[in-house]
């Protein structure tokens, strides 16, 4: 089974740069989306009838053009779910699905961005918290897990170009960075360290506004996680940073059976 998630930055605006042709060509079996900036009836036909695949959607209930998350599955689910639990505030900007199967919940999140002042930087940490809580719930019922999206947050200084002018930055503070430390000695295993060690360089977010792509400065904040049980089932996980079409580039993994 292989997935590609992406930061779309802009489901219309991706659309419109004819990336549904690339989805098309690259036929994933699931196809994990953030940052749609949409609702679904807002989108086009196309969009709505991807051949082959079945849409869940959710989108921002307060603030149009904003957040936004999305899958296409070639799989029917038999449960789908769009909340994390815990306060229902933490459900309003549509920022979670999660597939249910047999035996494995894939989930796609957009977490929330810490910036704009300390009360967005609250409402990301009780986010991550009650997002920790979810997927451990999962396990206690025998799934396994893949969950990614854009975790809006770098693990390590290796993780960005520039970690000493960043230290202070949220998308790397100590108390952001802590929670992935958290989220691995629960048991969950991020598949591009897993298959790629140490290496460097490698992003999937750059600012546009700089022309940071052109000269990678970058960060890699979007992620594959796995639940321990999946680990020797990753036979690759990739950082596909030729591909353009927003401020993201897309990842992809491919479980083995």
């Amino acid at each position: 089974m292989n997935i590609i998630s992406w930061n779309v930055n802009g489901i219309r605006a991706w659309q419109k740069k004819g990336k549904l042709e690339w989805l098309l060509k690259e036929s994933p079996d699931v196809f994990c989306i953030q940052e749609t900036k949409a609702e679904f009836e807002q989108l086009s036909n196309e969009l709505k009838n991807i051949p082959g695949y079945f849409p869940y959607f959710d989108h921002s209930k307060g603030r149009k053009g904003y957040s936004g998350v999305a899958i296409y599955t070639k799989k029917k689910p038999e449960k789908v779910e769009y909340s994390i639990g815990g306060a229902p505030k933490l459900d309003t900007e549509g920022r979670f699905i999660a597939l249910f199967f047999k035996k494995i919940v894939i989930i796609t999140s957009y977490f929330p961005n810490g910036g704009s002042g300390p009360d967005r930087l609250e409402f990301k940490l009780r986010f991550y918290d009650q997002f920790l809580k979810y997927i451990k719930s999962l396990v206690k019922q025998d799934y396994s897990v893949v969950f990614c999206g854009d975790v809006n947050t770098a693990h390590t200084e290796i993780d960005l170009a520039r970690p000493k002018a960043n230290e202070k930055n949220t998308g790397f503070l100590p108390i952001e960075r802590a929670w992935i430390d958290k989220v691995i000695a629960n048991g969950f295993i991020d598949t591009f360290r897993l298959l790629n060690g140490n290496i460097k360089d490698k992003y999937t977010y750059w600012d546009m506004k700089t022309f940071a792509r052109e000269r990678n400065v970058g960060w890699r904040i979007d992620y594959f996680f796995v639940s321990s049980d999946l680990k020797n089932k990753v036979i690759s996980s990739t950082i596909h940073e030729e591909v353009l079409g927003s401020d993201h580039c897309p990842i992809e993994i491919c479980l083995g059976k």
